[in-house]
């Protein structure tokens, strides 16, 4: 699996044939969106920063896209939708938070998360988690120390943070960094991951380069 990291909270993971764009930014943003062909696109918060479906298409083939909670099954990836809550943008809304399974690992996409007061049904469900893509940037989103005290207490394998660079307050990542006790972590292009990779890591910050940038 290749995840690679397009700004905000839009990545890229590839894995064999299939594709998934995980929060990508729209052509009607005011921010750089990325377009590539995608299978499938989860969505977590209606928001133009985050529901880009529409830069996913590859030639005729349309992306299957996912907006919401339930549970699905997509290209052999199986995919669950939690409600939570986001103020990004200056309003109370839903966010969809998405537990991921694919090649034996699983993924967990907070999106826009804007509490860590999670509905139980959503708690609950945290049981499992390899790689964690988790908000940083406070502006409606969880600040930099919530979202470090969560990251912690979910005891993934990998955290990636998310919604720091172009959007969010300006030192978040290194506050968010110096919470984890290593400010030295630096940036790479990509993260290419298999399962048997994830064997001896715990809470292992990974950085990525915003290709948008």
């Amino acid at each position: 699996m290749i995840i690679s990291y397009n700004g905000i909270e839009s990545f890229r993971v590839q894995f064999g044939e299939t594709t998934l764009s995980l929060g990508p930014i729209s052509k009607s943003s005011k921010h750089k969106s990325s377009s590539f062909g995608a299978d499938i696109v989860l969505v977590s918060l209606n928001h133009p920063d985050m529901n880009g479906a529409d830069t996913a298409s590859r030639g005729e083939k349309e992306p299957f896209v996912i907006s919401g909670p339930g549970e699905y099954e997509v290209a052999g990836v199986r995919i669950k939708g939690l409600p939570s809550k986001s103020e990004y943008g200056g309003t109370v809304a839903i966010n969809t938070v998405y537990l991921i399974e694919l090649e034996d690992m699983h993924l967990l996409y907070l999106g826009a998360l804007g509490s860590t007061d999670l509905p139980q049904e959503t708690k609950e469900a945290f049981d499992q988690v390899d790689i964690l893509f988790i908000p940083i940037g406070n502006e409606g989103v969880l600040n930099a120390v919530e979202a470090h005290k969560l990251g912690v207490s979910l005891e993934p394998s990998v955290i990636i943070p998310m919604h720091y660079d172009t959007v969010g307050e300006k030192n978040a990542l290194t506050t968010f960094l110096k919470e984890e006790g290593d400010g030295a972590i630096k940036p790479i292009d990509k993260l290419t991951v298999k399962r048997k990779d994830l064997a001896d890591k715990e809470g292992e910050v990974v950085v990525l380069e915003n290709k948008n940038s």
